[in-house]
């Protein structure tokens, strides 16, 4: 890989030899202005005010224009011997845990490279220092013009280094978030782990860039005579009326997509919704049924038992009363029978005497 820039690492009074290499590339596909009559090239001249005329690249310079309109050149002489310490300095000013750096710093990612044999041994005692501290090192440089911030870490066997962004060129996220007040109720959030949890992990490996390739073959069927691939189309996207049942039908295409089926058990526990059970469902828990009949009907006496209970403890002194005049009465009638029966008995003989 070809280097963009050559330096050291100021590591303490530690130099480490060192070469830039970006560790990014770009994949995406450029296109020319053509003129749409003929197909003709436009390409852009460059032509100094003064002379007016077109001039070449090694006529070109930088120049810095004043408030008032005045450019004041500045050669590339004139930025290497700036008076600070990074100009071809990597110089680290601290290490600090990489929980640290906020991701919205990250800029552009570069590898660095040792400069020769020399700077193998000190090149790795920064690499295993790193490793061992579980840290990064913040540091200072100077590319393209201007004093940078950079991070450096461990990728591999190699140092990396992330450009950042200075704390002040990050703006804050003021006027990003709704103003109304909005309440998200657990079963909303229920839903949407559920939907976190179908769509799980995936291998950074196994994503592409879907819109270049369909660029691609757009090209490649023009040039060669046939008509471009049309688009699928797709289905237009609705306002969201009713969130639960969005996040729900999120979850069944996810499972879906994946090839999953979810028990019933578990769809229960995500949809949070009753479920409507079928006529057939009793066969397969007869024993849970039959229980509950059984539950039901031994209910049954103890209701009638407790109702006909409260009108006894009422009615207990009448109901003795009357049926201690019963038995006195019966007995009464037991007497005047036996009494009638015995009279019968005695004047019989009497009337026989004729």
């Amino acid at each position: 890989m070809r280097s963009i820039w050559n330096g050291a690492i100021s590591f303490g009074l530690v130099s480490i030899p060192i070469k830039l290499v970006n560790a990014t590339e770009s994949h995406s596909i450029s296109f020319r202005q053509i003129h749409t009559e003929d197909g003709g090239r436009i390409r852009y001249r460059k032509f100094c005010e003064v002379e007016d005329r077109e001039v070449t690249s090694s006529e070109i310079g930088k120049g810095y224009e004043d408030a008032d309109g005045t450019i004041v050149p500045i050669t590339d002489e004139d930025l290497a011997q700036l008076p600070i310490p990074t100009a071809k300095t990597i110089e680290i000013v601290a290490f600090v845990p990489a929980d640290r750096i906020d991701p919205l710093q990250m800029d552009q990612a570069y590898y660095l490279a040792a400069g020769g044999a020399p700077a193998a041994k000190p090149y790795t005692l920064l690499r295993e220092a790193l490793k061992r501290s579980n840290k990064v090192a913040i540091a200072k440089y100077a590319l393209r013009g201007r004093e940078r911030l950079g991070m450096l870490r461990v990728v591999g066997d190699a140092i990396a280094m992330h450009g950042l962004l200075w704390p002040d060129e990050v703006r804050e996220p003021q006027g990003v978030a709704p103003d109304a007040d909005v309440t998200v109720r657990d079963k909303e959030l229920d839903l949407a782990d559920a939907l976190m949890d179908t769509l799980g992990e995936v291998d950074l490996e196994d994503l592409h860039d879907e819109y270049r390739e369909a660029v691609e073959e757009v090209i490649a069927a023009k040039a060669a005579g046939e008509a471009p691939p049309e688009s699928p189309s797709r289905p237009a996207g609705g306002k969201v009326l009713d969130l639960m049942a969005a996040l729900e039908n999120s979850v069944r295409a996810a499972k879906e997509s994946r090839g999953e089926t979810a028990p019933p058990e578990e769809e229960a526990e995500v949809r949070h919704l009753p479920r409507k059970t079928s006529r057939a469902a009793p066969k397969t828990t007869g024993g849970k049924k039959s229980t509950s009949t059984t539950k039901k009907t031994q209910a049954t006496p103890r209701k009638s038992t407790s109702k006909t209970a409260k009108p006894a403890k009422k009615t207990t002194a009448s109901t003795s009363a009357s049926t201690a005049a019963k038995k006195t009465s019966a007995a009464k009638k037991t007497t005047t029978k036996k009494s009638a029966s015995t009279t019968k008995k005695t004047t019989q003989p009497r009337k026989r005497s004729a």
